[in-house]
């Protein structure tokens, strides 16, 4: 096909504005799928995606439209899955930017509008949902109009559910968004922009070709990893795979090469020709890194190995995502494995729980730390049980994020009182129309990854919206909190915490454990302590027999007997007995106020 017919977008938007339902019609509109066929969220392949309503991975699709082929790339919208929306852009041409007409513009509409313009690609207002009762759709187009500085006659209005406004997408993405510039007789070059492992086949990645002419029979090289291999299958989603014999320059498909070992593909590389090789690679992908860390442990530690493989292709699916080996005095073998925020990494263990049959505990996360030492060296930790002797550690400094807060006006109060509580530093107050305020907070990384978002969504009834940037590190007054369950350390229950607040953090701690972990026939002692020190101790009371039941009456003596036995028998379990701790006691570590 000719170049000048292809169109290659994308769909962005704040989390649940509707991409994945205007994908939905547009795929129904333009034929690819019939009604029998519909489905909600038909671009969502996971069982996780469908259920939570979320989309995690990208997804591409061919549709036709008055004789142009459209490449429809759908995208995630929570700020864990940032990532991926940055790896779709890279191959298009355009963007649909939609806004919900009853939420407005929220701040991952902001995020990703802003991936979009590095890009310089062609964005696309749309005010979708107008069909609802509080649709405000004049309001929130005068909003985009503000932001994007253009007319009000560039934004199309939408209801995906009814279908309204459908065929204004379309004209839009033929007319607006540019051809691909590829040229067909240059040597290959292909972007690629994910990948999969499948069982039968091996690696299957997802590639957009920029230069040249990619066929069946090929034998192509990977330029970053140099690796060779031949190609087996081509093909197009369309939405169900189709098999074609070549992609050529401007096209979007799947190669299947022969690959078999996850570590022989990298998303970001560049695919060329083994004969006729392109001389400089694209520019890929910058190698992002992980913000939140925690332990990934085995429950039975016979899956080691099964974990280890499990993670593997994880990996190749998502690169955003890193573990590595370590070992838990208390939990044996397992990993160190390093996320993008809470959502992703509660993602992951729910797909290696389901996709391969795996029982995991998860110890409490936690964010990189940087230490410098009195000897002048500088390194990172991301496990407290790392944490060197406090007499070697001149300073330690944590991550710092920028957080653009978006709210009502009247939420401020509760909004600003919540920054402060957790450390923030303030930095601003705009007022984008009457209806919303940005607020600019500079905050520790730790204090918002566990329920920062949740707060911001209580307190302003559902209408607040945050996302943020990693700024660097900064000096705090920070210390090692241990957790003795009966005067054992229990090492993946460690964390750190500011020194200022240690007493507190620790006295909600125990007294949350002391909820959690479940009684046992010996009196659990719960200790937070700071070296030697104990700030705060809880314990969790013996389940007793009665044991003077059998005594009717009679000499106290002999009751006393029976119970000076039965307290000699606690202590002797207490010496010996093991404390087996719940999942919920790991994760517990951080939902404390």
């Amino acid at each position: 096909m000719d170049t000048s017919k292809i169109r290659n977008f994308s769909i962005i938007a704040h989390i649940d504005h509707g991409k994945s339902t205007l994908a939905d019609r547009l795929l129904l509109d333009s034929g690819a799928i019939s009604k029998r066929e519909f489905r909600d969220q038909l671009l969502d392949d996971m069982e996780l995606e469908r259920e939570r309503g979320i989309t995690i991975k990208a997804r591409a699709v061919r549709l036709f439209y008055k004789e142009h082929m459209l490449n429809l790339i759908d995208t995630p919208g929570h700020i864990d899955f940032t990532y991926e929306v940055s790896k779709s852009l890279a191959a298009c041409e355009g963007v649909l930017l939609l806004v919900d007409a009853g939420q407005g513009v929220e701040a991952q509409t902001m995020t990703n509008l802003y991936l979009a313009l590095e890009r310089d690609l062609v964005i696309i207002p749309i005010v979708t949902k107008i069909d609802l009762p509080a649709a405000d759709k004049e309001k929130v187009a005068e909003e985009i109009c503000n932001i994007l500085d253009m007319d009000i006659e560039d934004i199309i209005y939408t209801s995906a559910k009814s279908g309204e406004g459908a065929s204004d997408v379309f004209e839009a993405i033929i007319n607006r968004i540019p051809k691909p510039q590829g040229d067909v007789k240059a040597p290959l070059k292909a972007l690629i922009f994910d990948s999969i492992y499948d069982n039968y086949r091996g690696v299957v990645t997802y590639i957009r070709v920029i230069d040249g002419v990619l066929k069946k029979g090929d034998v192509v090289q990977m330029m970053q990893i140099k690796t060779e291999s031949e190609v087996l299958e081509l093909g197009i989603l369309n939405p169900r795979e189709e098999k074609v014999n070549q992609l050529h320059a401007g096209q979007v498909g799947y190669v299947v090469s022969n690959i078999k070992k996850v570590s022989e593909v990298k998303i970001g590389d560049t695919i060329t020709l083994k004969n006729n090789p392109a001389k400089e690679p694209l520019p890929g992908y910058e190698d992002i890194q992980p913000m939140v860390f925690c332990g990934m442990y085995p429950v039975n530690s016979k899956d080691f190995s099964l974990l280890r493989e499990a993670l593997d292709k994880m990996l190749l699916n998502d690169s955003s995502f890193q573990f590595e080996a370590e070992t838990s005095a208390s939990l044996g073998f397992g990993f160190r494995c390093g996320f993008l925020g809470l959502l992703h990494m509660d993602v992951i263990q729910e797909r290696l729980e389901r996709e391969f049959n795996l029982e995991l505990i998860i110890t409490a996360p936690s964010v990189v730390y940087q230490i410098l030492q009195t000897n002048g060296s500088v390194y990172q930790i991301e496990n407290p049980t790392k944490m060197p002797d406090p007499s070697v550690i001149e300073t330690i400094e944590e991550p710092y994020i920028r957080a653009n807060i978006m709210i009502p006006p009247d939420s401020m109060g509760g909004i600003m009182k919540l920054a402060q509580e957790r450390r923030g530093i303030y930095k601003s107050t705009e007022y984008l129309d009457t209806s919303i305020v940005l607020l600019v907070y500079e905050l520790p990384l730790s204090e918002i990854v566990m329920d920062f978002n949740d707060k911001i969504k209580s307190i302003t009834s559902g209408y607040g919206s945050f996302n943020y940037e990693l700024i660097g590190y900064k000096a705090a007054k920070l210390v090692k909190m241990d957790i003795l369950i009966n005067s054992e350390p229990v090492d993946a229950l460690s964390c750190i915490v500011v020194k200022e607040n240690a007493h507190f953090k620790g006295k909600s701690l125990v007294e949350k454990l002391k909820e959690v972990i479940p009684r046992q026939m010996f009196e659990v002692s719960i200790q937070a302590a700071i070296g030697a020190k104990i700030v705060a101790r809880e314990s969790v009371a013996a389940l007793r027999k009665n044991v003077t039941e059998k005594c009717y009456g009679g000499d106290i003596t002999r009751k006393r007997k029976l119970i000076e036995k039965q307290k000699e028998g606690k202590k002797r379990m207490k010496r010996v007995g093991r404390v087996d701790l719940p999942q919920e006691a790991f994760i517990s570590i951080l939902k404390v106020e």
